[in-house]
């Protein structure tokens, strides 16, 4: 299986490289620098490409230049938020225009210029089911709670471009699946234990194994059958 993770240096994305990177798999990472120390066991293949979102179009252009002709998953982990999004002083007056144009460019051009140019190559594959998976949030939920205006626009819009995906390409058997996650523990990698990370967690943090492991599940599925929306609150989440 040719995998494609945007987004992979770190955090979730290389969490996700790492984990689904199993004997046999050939793994696309793209990220702006080459991650350091990477688990991958013998057997799984690699290619790193460097982008950097803020310049959408250049991104997208290399990104198609330098991946491979066909791919079978392609998972978008692209997302930015406000400098100070998710704390007290955050507040949506105060945020400037640059500010707010770099995320929606990030969070929505470039992944729209993206899918148009991956998905031929998602749709040449040998796969009964190519897959997309959008990583959201729980921020781009209606009544999430969260006052950050861009980030859950960002969010919001994930949603309409999921649902427009599955109806453009329906026929061809494109199967796309939104990640709603909630707030994760992304100081624990997959070398720390999923319950340690859990605990450190404190109910109030997902660990990234949860997520690894809920796309292990959605890339094992039948061809006859895809998870249109997966929800994914921590256990302490008051919103949920």
């Amino acid at each position: 299986m040719k995998i494609m993770i945007i987004g992979a240096s770190r955090g979730l994305g290389r969490a996700l490289f790492e984990g689904l990177a199993e004997p046999g798999n050939t793994m696309i990472g793209v990220s702006r620098s080459l991650p350091r120390d990477l688990k991958l066991p013998r057997g799984a293949y690699q290619q790193w490409i460097c982008a950097d979102f803020s310049s959408p179009r250049t991104a997208v252009q290399h990104i198609e230049a330098e991946s491979p002709d066909t791919l079978d998953t392609l998972i978008c982990n692209i997302g930015i938020w406000e400098k100070t999004a998710f704390s007290d002083s955050y507040a949506f007056l105060q945020q400037t225009d640059d500010e707010t144009i770099s995320l929606v460019d990030v969070n929505i051009t470039s992944i729209l210029l993206l899918l148009k140019r991956l998905i031929p190559k998602l749709l040449s594959s040998n796969s009964a089911k190519p897959q997309i998976l959008l990583t959201g949030s729980t921020s781009g939920l209606r009544q999430s709670g969260r006052p950050e205006m861009a980030f859950g626009a960002s969010k919001t819009a994930l949603n309409g471009i999921a649902d427009a995906l599955r109806e453009n390409f329906r026929e061809e058997q494109l199967a796309v699946t939104s990640l709603q996650l909630g707030y994760l523990n992304t100081d624990d990698d997959l070398s720390v234990p999923r319950d340690t990370a859990a605990h450190n967690g404190n109910g109030e943090l997902i660990p990234v194994h949860d997520v690894v492991n809920l796309v292990k599940t959605l890339l094992t599925l039948s061809e006859a059958s895809f998870v249109r929306e997966l929800v994914l609150p921590a256990i302490k989440d008051p919103r949920f």
